[in-house]
């Protein structure tokens, strides 16, 4: 019974955020077959309660916000906006939260199609890249698309704590940059890997570039937006 007040809650107060897929409330006939598996529905998307973070590490592990925010979840080609979401990128896991059980629980990564926190950044899960040391669970913010897909990977590690202190660690932000196409990554750190990628020559791009004072070095998220937006396809 619990699991069934659970999610249909969610299935009343989720609402249209633009991500791809049905929105639970765009379709009113499309309730009734919903709610019939809403006792299935927990056990296929939790992974269980959610270990909270070391106090022996100062900071936070969280991406964007350390407190809930309202954003959305797309599941199985449905999307449910004003979800509470937190974004742990330390150990790439999405945490909500059960208003029964009054804990946070976490989402199994491979059921997630997509999110977008309140800040506006979408996250996909995409495999392929396990190669990869910071991979984690496959979740990646998706910068922009084209042909190719202009990804970030958003992480966390921690470093000692030199200055004499509570806490021992502390958490370091970094983000590495891809390009992906058909489940293939390309790790890209300079300009000239993104054009060479791409299949583009610098004097091609140079002029728009320069125009809108695009550069990679200074500003790698705003250049890998516009440029996989004009590669031709």
């Amino acid at each position: 019974m619990r699991k069934i007040i659970f999610f249909f809650f969610l299935s009343l107060v989720f609402i249209s955020n633009g991500l791809p897929g049905q929105v639970v409330g765009d379709n009113l006939a499309f309730l009734p077959e919903y709610r019939e598996q809403l006792p299935y529905f927990q056990e296929l998307i939790t992974g269980g309660q959610y270990q909270e973070p070391s106090r022996l590490i100062e900071g936070d592990p969280y991406y964007f916000s350390r407190q809930f925010e309202k954003g959305s979840l797309t599941i199985n080609g449905i999307t449910y906006p004003e979800v509470p979401l937190l974004y742990d990128v330390y150990r790439d896991q999405v945490v909500t939260f059960h208003p029964v059980f009054n804990q946070k629980i976490l989402i199994k990564p491979e059921k997630i199609g997509g999110f977008q926190l309140v800040n506006n950044s979408q996250f996909r899960y995409f495999s392929g890249n396990e190669g990869h040391l910071r991979d984690g669970n496959g979740i990646y913010e998706v910068l922009g698309e084209g042909e190719y897909f202009a990804l970030a990977k958003r992480y966390k590690t921690t470093k000692p704590q030199r200055d004499i202190s509570k806490y021992d660690d502390i958490y370091v932000e970094k983000t590495d940059y891809f390009l992906w196409k058909s489940g293939e990554f390309f790790p890209v750190s300079r300009e000239a890997r993104v054009l060479d990628v791409l299949g583009l020559e610098k004097k091609d791009v140079r002029k728009e570039l320069k125009e809108m004072n695009f550069n990679f070095k200074k500003n790698p998220e705003t250049y890998l937006h516009y440029i996989v937006s004009v590669s031709p396809e």
